[in-house]
């Protein structure tokens, strides 16, 4: 099936971009535009031309969180899983490109980042190799056979293969679509995990670099469904904001050793797990925490992670002009808030991706719809230098 959305001589291209976070709220899918500037230095001019969110089924999201543990996480469960959510993902697709008023055969190509159940990106070593592995499920052939449009799945294992960590992998479409010549920006995606990308005034590609700040919704999320059974999130901040933080608790949580480690870094639910979670609300318990009083103190450690990583890592070497916050926390005002309070005494302005007319749920899909369209043409589409591999690559796995 070959259609214009793979031809760019007849106009622009056009994409979809599938991402299913650590928050595993559901199936992001994004339908853009994009067309290249006239001179290799320009901004790509990329415009959004649909975006829903497709909730997972419930059974889904309650079998994607058990494969959370290895233990559970067997070869047969990992395999149905893998395909259920390619069915998924290609329902999801074919759903957006719908909503955008466009057939299938319109569409260039599918970039899908999959939904990640384990992340090892430290190397161990066995037989003399450095063993770093990831594992992201949603099957791109499946993707691929259900819309008849190629798919750019599985784009972490590349960089790992080089050295790196496999994530972040956003930085690189941040890169070409908010450089500013005169201002430092740091872009703020608050998840499940939280990581930062700081883009220098006038910077080169190699002068970008981001990485994990630790915790973004995992613990907000985690601490409301354990003590609020039936609710996933704290929803405007409700809960957060009728509790008070308990510095005891903040101060023991902020000793976590991930926070002084320096970049370049990854973390993911390999950390911040149902096991820490237990630790923390047994922590809560011993010391009579009351449940909104837990959700505000982790609430205030998200937004210190964002704080601490900007004073250790990136202050003295590029001080920011402005922080763009995207993501599901930056719909949190209590959040938002906090961070506004850990950044702007030190002359950060906060701002979301709705203040500079984007879309905060929609960026992550828009970023793996234009990797997409870079792997399918064989162009570069990574940052060594944020994620600390040896080498450029062209990272993901293409279907057809």
């Amino acid at each position: 099936m070959t259609g214009n959305g793979r031809d760019s001589a007849n106009g622009p291209r056009l994409a979809v971009g599938l991402m299913s976070g650590t928050s595993v709220d559901g199936i992001d899918a994004a339908v853009i535009s994009i067309e290249d500037g006239e001179q290799s230095c320009e901004r790509p001019k990329v415009k959004l031309l649909a975006f829903e969110n497709t909730p997972y089924p419930a059974q889904v999201r309650e079998a994607i969180f058990a494969l959370f543990d290895p233990g559970h996480a067997t070869v047969d469960r990992v395999g149905k899983m893998n395909v259920r959510l390619g069915e998924l993902y290609a329902q999801a697709a074919l759903s957006a490109i719908s909503a955008a008023g466009l057939r299938p055969e319109d569409i260039g190509v599918i970039g899908s980042h999959g939904q990640t159940i384990y992340h090892s990106p430290e190397p161990a070593l066995e037989d003399g190799f450095e063993l770093r592995y990831t594992v992201q499920i949603g099957e791109g052939s499946v993707i691929a056979a259900r819309t008849g449009i190629p798919c750019v799945s599985d784009f972490r294992p590349a960089d790992m293969a080089a050295g790196g960590q496999g994530a972040p992998l956003v930085p690189f479409t941040e890169y070409l679509l908010y450089r500013e010549p005169d201002r430092t920006l740091l872009l703020q995606n608050i998840g499940g995990i939280g990581n930062m990308t700081v883009i220098p005034a006038g910077a080169t590609p190699g002068q970008v670099y981001a990485f994990d700040t630790g915790p973004g919704n995992v613990l907000i999320d985690g601490a409301v469904s354990r003590l609020y059974p039936g609710r996933k999130m704290d929803a405007g901040g409700e809960l957060a904001r009728s509790g008070t933080v308990h510095a005891g608790l903040l101060d023991q949580l902020k000793h976590e050793p991930y926070y002084r480690k320096p970049p370049p870094k990854s973390t993911g639910r390999e950390l911040f797990d149902s096991k820490y979670m237990t630790k923390l609300l047994r922590c809560g318990r011993e010391n009579q925490i009351s449940s909104n009083d837990l959700i505000a103190t982790v609430t205030e450690l998200t937004a210190w992670s964002i704080g601490e990583s900007y004073r250790r890592f990136v202050r003295d070497r590029n001080p920011a002009d402005a922080i763009v916050v995207g993501g599901g926390g930056s719909y949190n005002p209590v959040l938002m808030e906090r961070i506004k309070q850990e950044m702007e005494p030190m002359g950060v302005r906060v701002m979301t991706q709705e203040d500079i007319g984007l879309n905060s749920d929609a960026k992550e899909a828009v970023a793996f719809a234009l990797l997409a369209d870079y792997a399918i043409a064989r162009r570069s589409n990574h940052l060594p230098s944020v994620t600390g591999a040896g080498q450029e690559r062209i990272l993901g796995k293409i279907s057809y």
